[in-house]
């Protein structure tokens, strides 16, 4: 494979995936579902299939109204840096001295090659986790193992069990770097995301194999 497009072609057309697509419509006819429908891929627009260097794995998409747009972590601008990426920020300066950022639009880190996706693609409203058995986790399978047949080795950085859990017996190519680590999130940082360093790894793994280090500083906007 070489762009999304084919990965979407074909599975447009699976009986599981017309199904799940029609739970999120009707989903979105009782109240606001996030992402937008239009926003919901907006990862692999933002991140070709061919560029990509670093797979970051989230949980859910942000359930309140303007913030998730298809980017795990990340915010449309001008809305409020949530407490999970605020970590993630601090991380970065403890690990790179790289200072936070005035936003949480991550858009400049997915053109350098990172696909920032979650193991779940969309939410209600003020309900988190409530599309959980729709049925994205064969979604998410099927990406990953795109993801794990690449010819490039990637980093993929796992934060918290679901990651973990969802990579579990998929990527499994030894070229390939997994970094695995407690999510960001304030309840579960403390426990040992603070000091882990995936930022300086996944360069160095990336400069080891010729693919160039990301520039993980975002611009103030």
């Amino acid at each position: 494979m070489k762009e999304w497009n084919e990965f979407f072609e074909v599975e447009q057309k699976e009986p599981y995936f017309i199904e799940l697509m029609k739970k999120v419509d009707e989903a979105s006819t009782l109240g606001p579902v996030y992402p937008p429908r239009e926003e919901m891929f907006s990862c692999f627009d933002w991140c070709s299939y061919e560029d990509i260097k670093v797979v970051i794995l989230g949980q859910d998409p942000y359930h309140g109204k303007n913030q998730a747009h298809g980017l795990s972590f990340s915010v449309k601008p001008g809305e409020k840096i949530p407490p999970s990426l605020r970590n993630i920020y601090k991380e970065l300066d403890s690990d790179l001295g790289i200072p936070p950022a005035n936003h949480g639009y991550l858009v400049a880190w997915a053109k350098q090659g990172i696909l920032m996706m979650n193991t779940g693609w969309s939410v209600a409203e003020g309900q988190a986790a409530s599309h959980k058995k729709f049925g994205w986790k064969q979604f998410t399978n099927h990406v990953l193992e795109e993801l794990n047949n690449h010819e490039e080795p990637l980093v993929f950085i796992l934060w918290g069990n679901h990651a973990m859990d969802a990579a579990k017996g998929i990527v499994t190519d030894p070229k390939h770097l997994i970094i695995k680590g407690v999510h960001p999130s304030p309840l579960a940082a403390r426990g040992g995301f603070f000091g882990s360093k995936p930022f300086s790894e996944a360069n160095a793994f990336l400069e080891k194999t010729g693919r160039g280090a990301i520039n993980w500083q975002l611009e103030d906007i």
